[in-house]
């Protein structure tokens, strides 16, 4: 894989063989190496540690794979100062347009305007659209749905057996097709297990092995101290929205007939566009949502460094009203860290709703940062 560097792949059935008969033998012989699908051997990791142990030049190792090994905790405890890792999310919507990096709350924080927007595809498009690669060359939205339930497939009879044993392994699919019809929901265990015959503990379990396989995220509730009367469950979100319409079978035609499985739909594209962004922002910021028990909410709370905190609602709608800012004010009424708030609506103009409050369009999420 150029630049000198070996490229090996466990997909490669001997190559798996090998790394798994003798994980030391394997590493010991490599200077500089690219190692893809590295959760079918974890064993290698230990056999790395002892090759950086022994020579302590950085990049020795790029290690890549579909699972999040590092999720296992032995081998995060033995790789620790010795390992950086990436996230490689589906491509962003600037990606996609092949445009400049986009850092929407990095803008959003310097109080620069959101003026110069020029509307592009249709935010029902993106959406549905995701950001695979392989998805976004696909023409027609039937090939699309094809490919994500080949994926879904994929992930249940492949990936979830590298990385653990599970007693009733065809209920993968089921689980993830019902995790689809919950995305954007309060995570609740019980009533999930319920629906496929299985425990609570069971649940859990496979909640933890679909998010450590980048399919799911559980995104925290917003804490403040001083504050007793909030919702604390997380929220379940698919990282991809496409994937989750894909396999919720959700298509420009059911949209058109009824939005209201948009909504969420909404919500995990545009966290999975801040999280990308956030990868290559001047800040570095921490995700929750807020929700308090008059049922007043906030979709996404974006918290920087200093602690600064944002919120973001969505309307689906080219209309948005003072009425949609109860859950902005809410959540700025329990903080002194509030900065601003923001509703993104599918109109094409900036529009101020108070002190820190505003309306934007979705395509100010994606603009350049030079613009």
């Amino acid at each position: 894989m150029g630049y000198g560097r070996r490229y090996i792949t466990l997909d490669d059935p001997s190559t798996l063989e090998a790394a798994r008969a003798d994980p030391v033998g394997m590493i010991r012989d490599l200077d500089r190496a690219t190692i893809d699908e590295i959760q079918r051997a974890p064993s290698l990791m230990l056999a790395i540690k002892k090759s950086i142990d022994e020579d302590r030049r950085p990049g020795r190792f790029l290690v890549t794979g579909s699972a999040d090994i590092m999720a296992n905790r032995n081998i995060q405890d033995s790789m620790a100062g010795r390992i950086e890792t990436l996230k490689l999310l589906p491509l962003s919507q600037d990606e996609l347009n092949a445009q400049g990096p986009a850092r929407f709350l990095d803008r959003l924080l310097e109080s620069r305007p959101f003026q110069s927007i020029t509307p592009g595809r249709p935010i029902a498009e993106r959406v549905l659209m995701g950001g695979y690669p392989e998805v976004v060359t696909r023409p027609s939205e039937r090939r699309r749905r094809d490919w994500f339930a080949a994926y879904a497939q994929a992930i249940a009879e492949r990936d979830i057996p590298d990385i653990a044993t599970i007693d009733r392994g065809a209920d993968m699919p089921r689980f993830l097709a019902l995790l689809a019809t919950l995305n954007g929901q309060l995570v609740n265990a019980s009533a999930i297990g319920a629906q496929i015959g299985i425990d609570r503990k069971t649940a859990l379990r496979y909640l933890g092995l679909a998010e450590q396989l980048f399919v799911v995220r559980m995104l925290p509730a917003w804490s403040n101290n001083a504050l007793k009367r909030l919702v604390k469950s997380p929220k379940l979100h698919f990282i991809d929205s496409g994937l989750v319409a894909g396999l919720g079978r959700i298509g420009a035609e059911n949209l058109a007939a009824d939005r209201t499985a948009f909504g969420s739909l909404l919500e995990s594209f545009v966290l999975a566009e801040l999280e990308k962004q956030s990868a290559w922002s001047d800040g570095r910021y921490r995700f929750s949502h807020f929700r308090d028990k008059d049922g007043l909410e906030v979709d996404i709370v974006a918290e920087d460094e200093a602690g600064r905190v944002i919120g973001i609602e969505f309307k689906a709608a080219a209309t948005v009203r003072a009425s949609d800012f109860a859950g902005l004010k809410r959540l700025a009424a329990s903080t002194d860290r509030f900065v601003a708030g923001v509703a993104f609506y599918d109109g094409g103009v900036s529009l101020q709703f108070g002190e820190g409050l505003r309306a934007v369009p979705f395509d100010a999420l994606w603009l350049p940062s030079g613009a």
